[in-house]
């Protein structure tokens, strides 16, 4: 999600309010500031002649009375309750945390999705170490985490699976790989900061591909895990030799599981929006988002209801060969 703080304003005089709009869309398949936003290293890619954008949700706070009377008065915006955007209890910069490490675990999704769409075998990468867990002098960046507990794992959702099993307190072996050499730690599990009773290796994983490829997301102030779909799709494009796209304008969003699935996200409204401005064709939501996704007038742009990755794909070909698309009813 798209944040936009209004500045100048004075928070002593702004109202317990935000406003919700359409954000930034974003071509996947492109390059911002000279990287591209999906870059592949270390195989075989090969050149895309659509478009694949991500849409995002600008968020507007800190408004005073007279700002958001007007947003609501003269734009489309969604002016709803603070606590919907920055929970009670939470600052902005602990929420933007929250948002910067729910985007990074949907790259590892969307790399894990991808892979397993194309048969690329993947192994659980060390993104960072809370600087605070009793992992930090153990365990290092690009760490590959090969077993815990000698359990076998090679998605970060295993890795999770096991240590949501134990409690705060419990030890962990993990087996570890850097550089062709391996070892083993062993770490006393902490305390989830927002409940004591779930317990936190504090560390955070990504996917990586086996045979040496390396998928890195280049997008910077964005968060949150409403991309994953669209970079999956994005990894799986450029590693395809046919374009999934059928050289169409594609948009689209929703969260992506490990196992495929697309899940709901918030805002899609305004996503529709931005999406049929910026003149898309295509418009992949989210099934359980279809109803509001039809509240707007998306004008001639179709709007796909998809399940999972493989709905996304079947979607995209039947649009590019003139066939009957699984659109969301109005």
């Amino acid at each position: 999600m798209s944040i936009d703080h209004i500045p100048g304003t004075d928070i002593s005089l702004t109202v317990p309010y935000a406003a919700q709009g359409p954000g930034p869309t974003v071509d996947t398949l492109s390059n911002v500031e000279g990287k591209d936003v999906v870059e592949i290293s270390g195989a075989e890619t090969y050149d895309t002649s659509g478009q694949l954008n991500m849409t995002t949700v600008a968020v507007r706070t800190n408004m005073s009375l007279s700002q958001a009377i007007g947003r609501w008065l003269t734009t489309n915006d969604t002016i709803v309750p603070l606590e919907t955007v920055i929970p009670t209890g939470t600052s902005s910069e602990e929420m933007q945390q929250a948002n910067e490490q729910a985007f990074v675990q949907s790259e590892a999704a969307a790399t894990v999705t991808a892979m397993d769409y194309l048969d690329i075998p993947v192994h659980v990468v060390v993104a960072g170490v809370m600087e605070e867990s009793a992992a930090v002098d153990v365990v290092k960046p690009q760490d590959v985490v090969l077993a815990v507990d000698g359990q076998d794992v090679a998605e970060p959702a295993e890795v999770q699976e096991i240590i949501r099993a134990k409690s705060p307190g419990d030890a962990v072996t993990l087996t570890l790989e850097n550089d062709g050499k391996k070892r083993e730690e062993t770490v006393t599990l902490g305390e989830h900061p927002e409940d004591s009773k779930i317990p936190l290796l504090g560390v955070t994983m990504t996917s990586a591909p086996r045979d040496g490829m390396n998928v890195t997301y280049n997008l910077q102030d964005v968060g949150g895990p409403s991309a994953g779909m669209m970079f999956s799709l994005a990894v799986i494009d450029k590693l395809t030799e046919e374009d999934i796209t059928g050289g169409h304008f594609v948009a689209g969003t929703g969260t992506i599981a490990e196992d495929g699935t697309v899940g709901p996200i918030g805002g899609i409204e305004h996503k529709i929006d931005a999406a049929e401005e910026a003149g898309a064709e295509l418009f992949l939501a989210p099934a359980a988002n279809c109803e509001a996704a039809t509240s707007r007038d998306a004008g001639d742009m179709v709007i796909a209801s998809v399940n999972n990755l493989d709905d996304a794909v079947q979607a995209m070909d039947d649009f590019a060969h003139g066939k009957e698309v699984n659109t969301c009813a109005p």
